[in-house]
């Protein structure tokens, strides 16, 4: 984990708000010279105009904090929530008629993906310098907001947890683990970060048999999660002891239900997303997107939204301040290392035969 949160101590970088689309066509948006005051600059952004927001992090009132937070800012926002791939095709489909502005909460996968499609507008932030540049797109397309462990939880009063998700396909566990919805950001890098386990070249889909036969009893013995159903308090009441849940999202629940879920701690690690920013090179409000997200990024905000939602900051100095309860968690997980790459190639067709063959 400190590897993952370690910084950059390096001077301070000069804000370049040079942007050009993932075509690589630079085009200058606002060079501010060594002699020019930040008021004058502010100045000439005008918040008037409305800004539209793709996020899959909108869920359970963010997207009204961010609403309102933006508002006291002076910012005018629309955010539309959608799951992370429903948020990534729909982006695709837009693509010559685009109806966002800015992104925020995508994990590299998707980013990469949209990339790909020549989607995106290069840029750059005026908080990287607080940033682990590990983290940061080679290509200056998106940045780091908050790091995202991927759990499973269980109930506190369990006798035998699984250690680690490879152990839920064992008898013992059959129905008592839920599972969310194949196409959500969280079910599906979980997946992928147990499948991509069983990596094999001349496997299916670069995975062995043995990793297929593990998928298949991975989601026939599962709960999956209904629409409205609450998983959470079937976890505390113990009729479906076991979860899968986003770091932030326990953080939340542990406060607003005045409850310690157990967490489970694989010795390979927890697979670890970036959440990051991002905007399209569509947008009429180039100047506009990148003054919004030099505040939204902000460390004073992420500490804000961190204080609010239990994420964790990609800024060195948010860390610092955040809840204790949130630094506890920090201190107990370790990312799990990941071939990025081969996932990238392979996940939306492993999902694709989990979902025809696997999922019930």
């Amino acid at each position: 984990m400190k590897k993952v949160l370690s910084v950059l101590l390096a001077g301070g970088m000069a804000l370049s708000l040079t942007a050009c689309g993932s075509n690589g066509e630079k085009t200058t948006i606002n060079e501010t010279s060594s002699s020019a005051s930040a008021d004058s600059q502010v100045e000439k952004i005008d918040k008037s105009q409305e800004l539209v927001i793709y996020t899959n992090s909108g869920s359970d009132g963010r997207d009204e904090w961010l609403v309102d937070k933006a508002a006291e800012a002076g910012y005018k926002v629309q955010v539309m929530p959608l799951p992370a791939s429903d948020l990534t095709n729909r982006l695709i489909a837009e693509k010559n008629n685009a109806v966002a502005d800015v992104i925020i909460g995508l994990n590299n996968i998707e980013y990469e993906k949209l990339k790909a499609e020549d989607i995106l507008m290069s840029w750059e932030p005026d908080w990287v310098d607080g940033v682990d540049d590990s983290l940061i797109d080679k290509d200056g397309y998106y940045y780091p907001i908050s790091t995202t462990p991927l759990l499973l939880i269980y109930n506190n009063e369990m006798d035998n947890p699984p250690k680690d998700w490879t152990d839920l396909v064992k008898p013992e566990y059959k129905g008592l683990y839920q599972l969310r919805k194949l196409g959500g950001g969280t079910p599906n890098t979980i997946f992928a970060s147990i499948i991509s386990r069983y990596q094999d070249p001349d496997g299916d889909l670069g995975i062995s048999d043995e990793g297929w036969k593990f998928a298949k009893k991975y989601f026939g013995n599962s709960h999956l999660i209904a629409d409205g159903e609450d998983a959470i308090g079937s976890v505390i009441d113990g009729s479906l002891p076991m979860s899968m849940h986003w770091a932030s999202g326990v953080i939340a629940e542990q406060r607003e239900r005045d409850y310690e879920f157990g967490i489970m701690t694989p010795d390979v690690g927890e697979p670890f997303v970036v959440e990051s920013t991002a905007i399209v090179k569509t947008t009429k409000h180039p100047e506009l997107a990148v003054d919004f997200l030099n505040w939204f990024g902000s460390s004073e905000i992420q500490l804000a939204w961190s204080d609010a939602w239990g994420t964790i900051p990609a800024q060195e100095d948010a860390i610092e301040k955040v809840d204790d309860d949130i630094q506890e968690m920090v201190k107990k997980l370790e990312p799990q290392k990941l071939d990025w790459e081969f996932i990238a190639e392979n996940i939306d067709d492993w999902v694709e035969k989990a979902e025809l063959e696997y999922v019930q």
